[in-house]
């Protein structure tokens, strides 16, 4: 006898919410990747992205790790909507060859924006580690908080620079200070900006 999934999911659980926030998204570039011709996919790619979001959420990244999930996890199969799980050849066919940097960047945008909305994102805190990696990075392409501190430091004695001319060309008397640093860029930018519309 075949288990309701509906009534052993917490109406709370994270899993809902993640499935709420994107079957609002717009999949059209997911499905522009598939050819018009051929056979069917094995699983709806709106419904193969939210598997392998939430997949991600949970720390679990390996294809066959993936598909081990599927089989085990309520969660898992209650996102499958009663498709039958892929097997990992079907999941790392899916990543490789449908899922391009392009289309997850769109529907990263679209899942910011759509929580910026419902005002759960406020962009108004940056969170950064003390030391930046890049990709692949080796012993020599380490990035140490003291250099970034100094390089920061550089940069806002370039900055006040162009502002001190910008004040003795145009009369000014803009000031940036680091604690608002942004904000007062923010200013001086948009007067730049009228002053250009206003000469054309």
């Amino acid at each position: 006898m075949p288990l309701n999934l509906e009534n052993l999911i917490p109406e709370d659980d994270s899993v809902r919410l993640l499935s709420h926030v994107l079957e609002g998204l717009d999949y059209t570039k997911l499905y522009k990747a598939y050819s018009s011709v051929g056979r069917k996919p094995a699983v709806e790619p709106k419904i193969m992205f939210k598997i392998l979001s939430y997949a991600y959420s949970q720390n679990i990244y390996s294809s066959r790790k993936i598909e081990k999930a599927w089989k085990r996890d309520i969660n898992f199969r209650w996102l499958l909507q009663g498709y039958k799980s892929p097997d990992h050849v079907t999941i790392s066919r899916f990543r490789k060859d449908y899922l391009s940097n392009e289309i997850i960047e769109d529907l990263f945008y679209q899942q910011v924006n759509y929580l910026a909305t419902q005002n759960e994102i406020l962009f108004e805190n940056v969170f950064i580690d003390g030391t930046k990696i890049e990709a692949n990075a080796n012993r020599y392409s380490f990035v140490w908080k003291k250099a970034v501190l100094k390089n920061e430091e550089k940069m806002f004695e370039k900055i006040l620079a162009l502002v001190e001319t910008i004040n003795l060309k145009e009369l000014n008397k803009f000031s940036v200070q680091k604690e608002t640093i942004i904000d007062d860029i923010d200013v001086i930018l948009r007067w730049l900006t009228s002053e250009k519309e206003k000469k054309h």
